[in-house]
């Protein structure tokens, strides 16, 4: 049985989602994130040293990391579905936006979250202006022009078919959707990238999707 190791508010909400689409049984042990902290608890390191979420286990595998295990379940578990045959561009497209999502979207949105708390984190009142100001600068000067490039692209490439890797939905889409979902929460992506909000109002109409909020609970970025 496939067991979810499920962090609230986190990146194994994807996992939960692609589960739903493969209608693959599975099973969720749900971690809560300190209240003052917001990090994963001590005991998910007992289930992988790094104690980061999403993590599976499956019979005697355990495997972290979103892209990693969106390929194992696609490759073992999905007989064909929601993945571009091999050979084809939208194989090839499909294979980039996976690897995009964490490698090139995902970075500069943990910048800004970091930097936020820094400027609003408490500290000695000589020092408070004086990280404010460095945090906003590096804000300003270089994490939003990265999103907004970021934003820009991604806007631009769904102007080239329905989803990200073509015309079908995919895994990609899935792993996709935790940046742009972060987006929205922390970087002020609206209405004015309707291509990309179109995309994330398509994915949350999905019974899937659905089922997985169901299951995996109260999940803010979905707002």
């Amino acid at each position: 049985m496939i067991v979810v190791h499920h962090l609230n508010n986190s990146r194994s909400q994807r996992v939960l989602w692609l589960l739903e689409e493969l209608e693959l049984p599975y099973e969720i042990k749900c971690y809560k994130r300190d209240p003052q902290t917001m990090l994963a608890p001590a005991s998910l390191r007992e289930v992988h040293p790094l104690g980061k979420s999403p993590v599976i286990t499956d019979g005697e595998l355990t495997l972290a990391e979103s892209g990693a295990i969106i390929e194992y379940l696609i490759e073992r578990y999905g007989n064909g579905r929601l993945l571009p045959a091999s050979g084809t561009p939208e194989h090839l497209r499909y294979t980039y936006w996976l690897h995009y999502a964490e490698g090139s979207a995902m970075p500069p949105l943990v910048l800004k979250l970091i930097f936020d708390e820094i400027e609003k984190s408490s500290m000695p009142f000589f020092a408070r202006p004086i990280a404010r100001s460095i945090a906003n600068r590096v804000k300003s000067s270089f994490i939003e022009p990265y999103i907004t490039q970021n934003l820009d692209y991604m806007e631009m490439e769904l102007g080239k078919s329905t989803w990200f890797a073509g015309n079908e939905f995919t895994a990609a889409d899935i792993q996709i959707s935790f940046p742009l979902e972060a987006a929205v929460a922390r970087a002020g992506l609206n209405a004015s990238r309707p291509k990309l909000m179109a995309f994330l109002n398509r994915i949350h109409t999905r019974p899937a999707y659905q089922q997985a909020l169901e299951r995996g609970g109260a999940y803010e970025l979905a707002s």
